[in-house]
């Protein structure tokens, strides 16, 4: 073997030994999502809303957190005409890849489900069901680490994140429909 071929070989061998590994797992597609939060017989509608800049300085009062968008969507769930309630898909970068949540709310804008829809991060950093548990019918001012909610040994920007996205769903309905300025 010469030398030029056991440098290509050597070269080859600490590519694949230094390739850092994947971890993308997407768990559920957006038809997959909107069943689990409405059911199979539900109709499923776009709500798009846009703030202005009174609403948007309210909804990021509300959230604790700046919005990155001036539109947003929410996934509106009907059934027989009647509101079955609200979905939103929310992407947030935790360490430097993205977790996306699919957070519902009922049609009075209180917390029903969290649902991981992909997670790019190592998944020891990803929060378990157990824990999104803890955060269903509280009210965005209680949506705090210094108010009751228990973080995660380990998962601590995951679940910062994960707060984040709910308050600022939260924000938007609470600010876009229930107050009625849509």
């Amino acid at each position: 073997m010469n030398y030029h071929n056991l440098i290509i070989r050597i070269i080859l061998l600490l590519l694949i030994c230094t390739a850092p590994p994947s971890f993308a797992k997407i768990f559920y597609s957006k038809n997959e999502a909107m069943e689990l939060a409405f059911g199979k017989t539900a109709t499923v509608e776009v709500l798009s809303l846009f703030p202005d800049e009174q609403q948007q300085a309210k909804i990021q009062d509300l959230a604790k957190t700046k919005l990155e968008s001036g539109m947003f969507s929410f996934y509106v769930g009907k059934e027989q005409g009647k509101v079955l309630g609200y979905a939103a898909i929310e992407s947030i970068t935790v360490r430097t890849k993205p977790e996306t949540l699919m957070i519902v709310l009922t049609p009075e804008g209180e917390l029903r489900n969290i649902t991981t829809l992909a997670f790019h991060e190592p998944p020891e950093y990803q929060p378990p069901e157990r824990w999104f548990e803890q955060l269903y019918k509280r009210a965005i001012t209680d949506m705090d680490f210094n108010k009751g909610v228990d973080g995660i040994a380990g998962a601590t920007l995951s679940t910062r994140a994960a707060l984040t996205s709910v308050r600022k769903v939260m924000g938007i309905y609470q600010v876009m429909i229930k107050e009625g300025k849509n």
